[in-house]
């Protein structure tokens, strides 16, 4: 495995996320009011786009054209990913955490602090977004949202540590996964749609068939988890934990990113 290092962010590096097509384009949202496009092949910024605020979340559309940024005042600027200008700026009135598009491109989801999932619908012919409706998904704070590959459910993770999964066309909730005990953070489905990783500050992640909600496995970690991420193609797990490192100084990062599913 090669390592590359991408510099040039001036405050933390929240969320990255990957062109939905190019595997040499990568996208960056940071602290430091800006979100910059990476080249894999040159490991250089290719774009600086500077933003109003503080970012913490993005995500790039199925088509590859819009990039959505949220910041830490609750605004998502949806910027053009070709002219690098902001097409769009949405101001909202509640806490927004997790945002994304549907797979069909047409309906953009925000998860949000009441523990609502909001559905906005793109109008083609102005840049704004419609909100459509609104879900009362969980009794608290609403943390994360990730589609199925296949296009067939989504799941949200909240606050009161269930994962919850729902039907995209219906928008009903067909199941509850209830193995962790602390705010889910992050969720992962499989590239076939047939698993789905959870993690938050339980010292496991859980891997959950889709169809039963059963237990498939618990992958051990030694500290709450951040992110996980599947393989594309594989059924591999990727994550990364909040692992201290040194012996003297307990509050540095170790920053590894491990796998799970190795033969």
């Amino acid at each position: 495995v090669k390592e590359n290092n991408y510099r040039g962010h001036g405050d933390s590096v929240d969320q990255l996320c990957w062109h939905p097509s190019n595997p040499d384009l990568f996208v960056t949202a940071s602290g430091d009011k800006t979100i910059r496009i990476w080249d894999v092949r040159t490991t250089k910024c290719i774009a600086t786009v500077n933003t109003k605020g503080e970012n913490i979340n993005i995500c790039w559309s199925p088509d590859g054209q819009t990039i959505a940024v949220g910041n830490k005042d609750d605004v998502v600027t949806f910027i053009d990913a070709k002219t690098h200008r902001s097409k769009a700026e949405e101001q909202f009135k509640f806490e927004v955490n997790e945002i994304s598009w549907n797979n069909d491109n047409n309906m953009f989801f925000l998860t949000n602090g009441n523990g609502c999932i909001n559905i906005l619908r793109q109008v083609p012919v102005a840049a704004e977004l419609k909100p459509i409706q609104s879900i009362n998904a969980h009794p608290s704070n609403c943390i994360c949202i990730k589609f199925d590959p296949m296009g067939k459910y989504f799941a949200t993770g909240s606050a009161d540590a269930l994962v919850s999964l729902w039907d995209v066309d219906e928008l009903v909730c067909v199941r509850c996964f209830s193995r962790l005990d602390w705010p889910v953070r992050t969720l992962s489905f499989s590239h076939d749609g047939k698993m789905l990783a959870s993690a938050s500050e339980d010292h496991f992640i859980d891997i959950a068939e889709v169809e039963t909600g059963e237990k498939l496995w618990e992958v051990q970690c030694e500290s709450p988890t951040f992110t996980v991420a599947w393989h594309p193609k594989r059924p591999l797990l990727a994550f990364a934990c909040d692992d201290k490192d040194g012996k003297y100084d307990s509050s540095r990062e170790a920053g590894t990113v491990k796998l799970f599913g190795l033969p």
